[in-house]
């Protein structure tokens, strides 16, 4: 598929940076805006380098997510929807989820990861609300160690972080870029804001804008 580090999965599939972050978009906005699902290689491309919701911040061009899916496609992990009824253009849908039957709550998990990089229990759980709504702390470690405990582990603990096992990024180095790990304080702030949705949950209301 892509020239970026690789790692085996199950069948032996292999996928690179450029198949994680495509993977990881589909799963998204699958989730996030069902409405103009399954996706256009433009929107495609749009999703994939985006500066907000990314890490790392990619500059891919068509060629490239062209390229990406097209190898996912021989792969079994995404299958291309044909234009009909007066549609022109051939769109793209994910099927990883169905490929390695992954529950709701894996897919989210897997999604934000995929997309985001190594995260905290807490921060997966803020970031996954639009993908599945966790009751709980718990719920996000419930997933993340069915994920860890397969027979060919999907996720796995790194420190305080986890991180998915199918493509790693190499450490940031470009000032600017995202650090590998986030101070106390900031993990702090993140479970305080998934407690804080959490209450609102509960109350019935939605949060106010950011």
């Amino acid at each position: 598929m892509g020239c970026g580090p690789r790692a085996t999965l199950v069948g032996m599939i292999e996928l690179d940076l450029e198949d994680v972050r495509v993977l990881g978009c589909l799963l998204e906005k699958e989730r996030t805006v069902p409405d103009s699902y399954p996706m256009t290689l433009n929107s495609l491309v749009t999703a994939c380098n985006q500066s907000s919701n990314r890490w790392p911040v990619v500059s891919y061009d068509a060629g490239t997510v062209q390229r990406t899916v097209d190898g996912l496609k021989d792969a079994g992990l995404v299958r291309f929807v044909h234009p009909s009824h007066g549609e022109r253009t051939t769109k793209f849908r994910q099927v990883i989820d169905e490929r390695l039957a992954l529950l709701p709550t894996e897919a989210a998990v897997l999604c934000v990861l995929f997309v985001r990089g190594p995260q905290t229990v807490a921060e997966i759980r803020t970031r996954t609300e639009r993908l599945h709504a966790f009751d709980s702390a718990e719920e996000v470690e419930a997933a993340l160690e069915g994920l860890a405990g397969r027979e060919q582990p999907l996720a796995e603990r790194l420190d305080r972080r986890w991180t998915h096992t199918f493509a790693q990024a190499e450490a940031p180095t470009a000032a600017g870029a995202a650090p590998a790990s986030k101070s106390a304080l900031e993990e702090r702030i993140a479970a305080l804001e998934a407690k804080v949705e959490h209450l609102y949950s509960v109350l019935g209301e939605q949060p106010p804008p950011p």
